[in-house]
């Protein structure tokens, strides 16, 4: 370590303490750059002629294409999700099912799935899913810990299938392009509702009283009603998704002008429902408004950050602590994802990208890690934190819209089966990188 080097670390330690004391992330990121930038420039550590890089990186940021894809996405979640189509699937899907024991758990990992795939954003879909699948679930006799462990982990799903704002964001800040990560998160995302299903499957026949089927009184359609009704609510979402997903993923468009017909394409089924209205697309638009200027609001400040914890000689540090941990490759996989798991329990995904990645991404270029893969182990990882007690956002977004007789306890225990699934998940993706490369590869030689 030189001689300056000690002030990266206590800058590095200054801002989680902003942070921790409540102030907003953005301007944690500003006030820590301004406070230490001036420190260091009183010591002779830091060089204010370094600044003067900062407006290229954010032009040079404002230009990158891809970030475009940020708005486009949540606007289309945003429509589908107000519209009340979201409620309307997972109502239908629900009856397809329920008559099957743990039916509804399985209808609303379903269901999960298939917002994760149409909006991108998980607080919306685990309390809609908390409003409406929840109250239904323990009506019919489910176990409060299974029903909410069902929701939260299936909400969450939003931050690993795409078009996750997860991966648009890790794209930015590891470099690697948009369309590969999505590519290379569909078979890991498929895998971690696949064992959410088959737990739900194994427990149910194990202790019967956990998820019984719902009785006959409790369907008011069926027969040919509730099969038009079926193919009405559940195809034309699909369709959204594959012409969003296979756009992209069969190089006819770039992810952002995927989003763009994703947004338009959710906007028609509303008003194929005669649900569009000027409320609703102004409704959506500012919740896009709200959580774009979020992101690009840390971006920036969080550049300001890196570009003084940079000059202090602190990415220098991290890189040599990194690359020279015991084991190499391994030691760099565990303490990347420890970190990781421990900052996304007390921090949004978005914080920590913008913290974490500036700080992994030169050691494992170093170590010649293959970044797609890594962008998608962080992105389980961060997954897993989400619904990890006692803190975990997820639960705290179900606490918000659940009755009054399910405690939280109930909630956190809940979360810890399916906490150990998403843990196998990630285990099977570090073991077989194949997970994520397969489809990136058959991409890549199928391309002209």
């Amino acid at each position: 370590m030189t001689h300056f080097e000690w002030l990266a670390i206590v800058m590095f330690v200054g801002f989680f303490i902003f942070i921790m004391s409540g102030y907003p992330v953005g301007y944690s990121f500003a006030a820590t750059a301004i406070l230490f930038g001036g420190i260091g420039y009183a010591l002779g550590a830091f060089d204010l002629n370094l600044l003067k890089l900062l407006p290229s990186r954010w032009f040079g940021t404002m230009s990158d294409f891809t970030l475009l894809a940020i708005p486009f996405f949540i606007f289309m979640g945003a429509v589908f999700e107000r519209s009340g189509l979201a409620e309307e699937l997972l109502e239908t899907v629900g009856r397809l099912m329920g008559r099957v024991r743990g039916g509804l758990a399985l209808a609303v990992i379903l269901v999960g799935t298939l917002l994760a795939a149409t909006t991108g954003v998980v607080a919306a879909t685990i309390i809609m899913m908390g409003m409406l699948a929840l109250p239904t679930m323990l009506r019919h006799g489910y176990d409060k810990q299974l029903a909410t462990g069902v929701i939260t982990a299936s909400g969450t799903l939003a931050q690993m299938i795409p078009p996750s704002l997860v991966l648009v964001v890790l794209s930015d800040q590891i470099g690697v392009p948009v369309g590969d990560l999505f590519l290379g998160a569909v078979i890991p995302g498929l895998l971690l509702s696949s064992l959410y299903a088959l737990y739900v499957i194994i427990i149910t026949r194990i202790k019967p009283d956990l998820a019984p089927a719902l009785p006959p009184e409790a369907f008011s359609v069926t027969g040919a009603d509730l099969l038009r009704k079926s193919v009405r609510v559940i195809i034309p979402p699909g369709l959204l998704v594959f012409s969003v997903l296979g756009s992209i993923f069969f190089g006819l468009a770039s992810p952002t002008e995927a989003g763009s017909v994703g947004a338009v394409g959710a906007c028609l089924l509303a008003l194929m429902n005669k649900r569009l209205t000027m409320k609703l697309i102004q409704d959506a638009a500012m919740s896009t408004a709200r959580l774009t200027a979020l992101v690009i609001t840390i971006l920036f400040c969080s550049t300001f950050f890196s570009l003084v914890f940079d000059g202090l000689g602190g990415q220098r540090l991290i890189t040599e602590l990194l690359v020279n941990l015991p084991g190499g490759f391994w030691g760099f996989i565990i303490v990347a994802n420890i970190a990781i798991f421990l900052l996304g329990v007390f921090l949004e995904f978005v914080e920590i990208c913008f913290i974490a990645m500036p700080l992994f991404v030169p050691a494992a270029h170093a170590l010649g890690i293959d970044m797609a893969w890594l962008a998608i182990v962080f992105a389980i990882n961060l997954q897993t934190a989400f619904i990890s007690p006692p803190v975990g956002f997820s639960l705290f977004y179900l606490q918000t819209t659940a009755p009054k007789e399910v405690p939280t306890s109930d909630i956190h225990k809940g979360a810890l089966p399916f906490m150990a699934l998403q843990v196998l998940a990630l285990i099977i993706v570090i073991i077989f990188p194949q997970t994520v490369t397969w489809l990136i590869d058959l991409s890549a030689k199928s391309l002209p």
